[in-house]
């Protein structure tokens, strides 16, 4: 597989050589926690139901804190996304297992997430310089169509999309509070409740129709509710069908009280 290379001047009047190659297996990743017990969580439940629903390919990839990559004047960057999704990978999974390299591998992602913690800022930098901020990384050098930020705390969210000048240009929500994804043509919304003990704000996904996706946990429970439901109503038919052998028996005994035989009736 060759390298795809572009070497472009972006809009900060410097010169970003851009190259497109798989990161070095002696490149050493940074090994930070994640801000927060709630962020792979949340990272999860985007993928689930996505999963469910059925809207992943056998290409598909999604990402929890994983690093996409490219080379940017002569130096590798890397970051990694709360959580992101690539509709096609071009390789076998095994050679994305440490990293991900956009254009080189597969497609760049449809979409990124940051969740927002206490602590951090790194969400909105623009600094073009190395190593360049999160915000100049996604939106001028892998153009990454969507962009959003998530503060769970509150159910706050910002939807960026890329417009025509290649900028972040944040979107209004829907009467619904919704946010339109063409790409993998499923609105993005807030939604509150409770998964894994967790009780707060979550994101998740609706159809154009505006049906839930649902999670596995969800589905379980729906299943599990259906077959009390059958259970009940089995049980509500045995005991119509128990009063009505009830009621046969006594009417029985009566006619043989009154010298009747009831199988000859």
């Amino acid at each position: 597989m060759t390298q795809a290379t572009i070497s472009h001047s972006l809009n900060t009047n410097l010169s970003h050589q851009i190259t497109w190659e798989k990161l070095p297996d002696d490149f050493i990743l940074p090994d930070d926690p994640v801000d927060n017990i709630n962020q792979p969580t949340l990272a999860a439940a985007l993928t689930d139901s996505l999963e469910i629903a059925g809207k992943l390919s056998d290409n598909t990839l999604t990402t929890t804190n994983y690093g996409i990559c490219t080379r940017l004047n002569d130096k590798f960057v890397v970051k990694a996304p709360d959580w992101s999704y690539i509709a096609n990978i071009s390789v076998p999974r095994e050679e994305v297992i440490r990293s991900y390299t956009p254009h080189f591998q597969g497609d760049i992602p449809t979409i990124v997430m940051e969740f927002l913690s206490d602590t951090e800022g790194s969400e909105y930098s623009c600094k073009p310089t190395f190593p360049p901020g999160k915000w100049f990384f996604y939106e001028k050098i892998l153009q990454i169509p969507n962009y959003v930020i998530f503060e769970p705390n509150q159910g706050l969210i910002e939807f960026y999309q890329l417009n025509e000048s290649g900028e972040y240009q944040l979107q209004l929500a829907n009467e619904d509070g919704r946010y339109w994804i063409s790409q993998i043509d499923l609105y993005l919304g807030i939604w509150q409740g409770i998964r894994e003990k967790r009780t707060g704000y979550w994101l998740r996904w609706w159809t154009a129709q505006g049906e839930l996706l649902l999670w596995g946990s969800e589905l379980a429970n729906q299943e599990k509710q259906r077959a009390e439901r059958e259970r009940q109503r089995a049980e509500q038919e045995h005991q119509r069908a128990e009063q009505e052998h009830q009621r046969a028996e006594k009417l029985a005994a009566f006619l043989r009280e009154q010298g009747i035989d009831p199988e000859t009736i």
